[in-house]
């Protein structure tokens, strides 16, 4: 007969997955609280003390550690001597193994939890023995999650188990022991730390680093104020990132993961009070990043005003002594160099994207003019601003810019018109050296018009669109300038 061992912490459909078992001539072993599920059940089922002859000894610590378990596992029968060993040592070959494990992070996920508690919920036997039955896939059914028992039942029924699927068993193996392995390395070195809240207090939500470097907001070291909370995170990374991009003095205010005020100066008190004069209103409770020292003067100005999060590589003594007066607002001191390796992950339903960090810098020599109006040097300054601040704003966005700062920005509608509309209506100001920066192309000439409407005299756009020409057209009656950069900056 076939044996099967059955050893899970998630009991759900095991006991009809061995009464199948049963059914289609499987001899079954199991070890305590699962046996004892079984044998509740009526499910004819052996210990594996019977196999190893050895019991279950250390409060469970140890029962399949043993030659006779994973002797019958690691065979590769198609191997002469494999067989002869096993006929020596009276090892009997098994041929599906089902394992899940303890519940480490749902132990650890406890808000009381103690490191005694989650060293016992270390599960040592289970990874063993899914690792050995992954490895040897050829030969042995390996089961890690119980949504798969009835598909591996109708096709052990239908002879239908080949080894694509045997294959396809083994990956989801490896996955899961390598995230239980990954959550132990969390709890254990510190990594792991526990939010308040996520996004909204009804979501539980953990901080997890996969990064202790200081150009990073994992690696960041927190000079004063309280726990940075999940909204904190992402909107200090998203500042993070745009403020790196900027060689001379910038600041970044962002709110809601989209920057509302971006300003640069030959100071960096000059570069903040552009940024904040960009946006005065939604700048309130934001999160503000600076790429040079924050020093006296700009921290005053910073601090006649409600911030959550502070971000600079270096705060002087004075300005330090001033803004921890405010014992809730937080002071980040991070490295800002940028780091082009960096990849960004985002989580989806059953997996994860990766994709490198959108770091390409366009620079006016790279770009095309393709309308008869150039654009002016001032112009041309405010299009290397506009255009560094677009790619960090949500699709489809519209950002208009001078040559010192943000003047209107539009985020996240869901056509370009939209964009440039709410950019407009929220400028600052409206003159001839104020540029229109698109992060896509212009499908259609409309948002050309509303340009023009407002008084706009240069766009900034990628082009690429079947459709260019119409908006180069409609560029040239109007007589604005029209600069493309071949480069996409979509944001999602």
């Amino acid at each position: 007969m076939r044996k099967a061992l059955l050893s899970v912490s998630d009991k759900t459909g095991i006991v009809e997955f061995a009464q199948n078992l049963v059914s289609l001539d499987f001899e079954i072993y199991s070890t305590g609280g699962t046996k004892q599920a079984l044998v509740d059940a009526n499910v004819p089922v052996k210990s594996v003390s019977e196999l190893t002859n050895f019991p279950e000894i250390m409060d469970g610590r140890v029962k399949t550690l043993h030659p006779n378990i994973h002797g019958g596992i690691l065979a590769d029968r198609d191997n002469e001597e494999h067989v002869k060993a096993m006929e020596t040592h009276n090892i009997a070959p098994i041929d599906l193994v089902a394992v899940n494990l303890y519940p480490f992070e749902a132990t650890v996920a406890k808000p009381d939890v103690t490191e005694a508690d989650a060293i016992e919920n270390i599960d040592i036997g289970g990874p063993t023995m899914l690792r050995s039955s992954a490895k040897n896939f050829k030969h042995v059914i390996t089961v890690v999650d119980p949504s798969d028992y009835a598909t591996i039942v109708e096709k052990l029924k239908n002879n239908t188990v080949d080894y694509e699927f045997r294959k396809s068993l083994m990956v989801k193996v490896f996955s899961h022991t390598n995230h239980y392995d990954e959550a132990i390395v969390n709890f254990f070195s510190g990594n792991k730390e526990t939010l308040r809240y996520g996004e909204n207090p009804h979501q539980k939500a953990e901080f997890i680093r996969t990064s202790e470097a200081n150009n990073t907001l994992a690696g960041a070291k927190q000079l004063h104020g309280k726990a940075l909370s999940y909204n904190n995170i992402k909107d200090a990374d998203a500042t993070l990132n745009l403020v790196k991009q900027f060689d001379i003095p910038a600041a970044v205010a962002v709110k809601h993961m989209n920057p509302c005020g971006v300003g640069t100066g030959e100071t960096i008190e000059a570069a903040f009070q552009n940024a904040y004069d960009a946006d005065s209103q939604s700048i309130f409770g934001g999160i503000v990043a600076l790429n040079r020292e924050v020093d006296l003067k700009t921290a005053e100005k910073m601090h006649a005003i409600f911030l959550e999060v502070i971000i600079a590589p270096k705060f002087s003594q004075e300005a330090l002594d001033l803004l921890t007066q405010k014992k809730n607002l937080r002071l980040l001191e991070i490295d800002m160099s940028l780091d082009e390796k960096e990849k960004e992950f985002v989580s989806v339903s059953g997996g994860y994207l990766v994709q490198d960090k959108d770091l390409l810098n366009v620079k006016r020599d790279d770009m095309r003019v393709v309308t008869n109006t150039e654009p002016t040097e001032a112009q041309w300054k405010a299009i290397e601003l506009g255009w560094k601040v677009v790619k960090s704003v949500k699709s489809n966005a519209i950002v208009l810019a001078n040559d010192k700062q943000t003047v209107g920005i539009g985020a996240g509608q869901m056509n370009r018109v939209g964009a440039a509309k709410i950019a407009i209506e929220r400028a600052i100001e409206m003159n001839d050296n104020v540029v229109l920066a698109s992060d896509g192309f212009f499908p259609m000439s409309d948002t050309v018009e509303t340009a023009h409407a407002a008084g706009i005299k240069c766009i900034v756009q990628p082009g690429g669109s079947i459709k260019d020409q119409d908006s180069i057209d409609k560029a040239n009656e109007f007589g604005i300038a029209m600069v493309m950069t071949d480069v996409r900056h979509f944001k999602h």
